[in-house]
């Protein structure tokens, strides 16, 4: 029990990574206020958490009953996160932001950010979700290892979330400058991040 959970904890906090996903949430949250960007991350992670909470209850059944292979999911987290990152890198974002500088970012936008592409596919992506599907199944259906299970990742998921309100003084720090410059930064990291899952999709096909 102990090396199933020590295993579980070191896999889904290496995939998870709360720091490096602190300087995303920075670049992808740098036109929101304070408010804004806590609202961002309380939903991201709540919506990440039920998510791998689904996969590991019965992600791997769920894919096979839809004809979904997790190479094909990896493949399509991998382009959708690439759009994402040619926003961060264009600042096309910012561009169409210029129209609407005197008003305030609407409640849909938050939850837009919230649940793409902080929660899918960069919190509970192909290597999360695929993360728990293994894990689960490393569980052999013991109700102790599962809920252990579902436990570290909860334990994650609020590690981003500290992770994610620190960021916001890092942010202050930054001034705009420094924001701009790490957004811009972090959309080439972002657009390898891409590639990478592309990449491991179309290996998994062809294995």
């Amino acid at each position: 029990m102990q090396d199933y959970i020590s295993s579980a904890l070191a896999t889904l906090l290496v995939i998870a990574d709360p720091i490096f996903m602190s300087a995303l949430f920075l670049g992808l949250t740098h036109d929101l206020n304070r408010a804004q960007r806590a609202e961002v991350a309380r939903r991201g992670v709540t919506i990440a958490f039920f998510i791998l909470l689904c996969a590991g209850l019965g992600g791997a059944k769920l894919l096979t009953l839809l004809g979904i292979s997790l190479a094909a999911f990896r493949i399509a987290g991998g382009l959708l996160l690439l759009s994402s990152a040619a926003e961060m890198v264009f600042d096309r974002r910012g561009q169409r932001q210029q129209d609407l500088a005197s008003r305030a970012v609407s409640v849909d936008h938050v939850k837009n950010i919230a649940a793409f592409p902080l929660a899918i596919p960069l919190l509970a992506g192909p290597g999360a979700i695929t993360a728990m599907i293994l894990l689960a199944g490393r569980a052999d259906g013991d109700v102790m290892k599962l809920s252990a299970l579902y436990g570290l990742a909860a334990l994650v998921m609020f590690a981003c979330y500290i992770a994610f309100l620190m960021a916001e003084r890092i942010a202050a720090l930054l001034g705009v400058t420094g924001r701009a410059v790490i957004s811009r930064l972090l959309g080439i990291i972002l657009a390898a991040l891409a590639v990478q899952f592309v990449i491991d999709g179309v290996k998994l096909l062809l294995a």
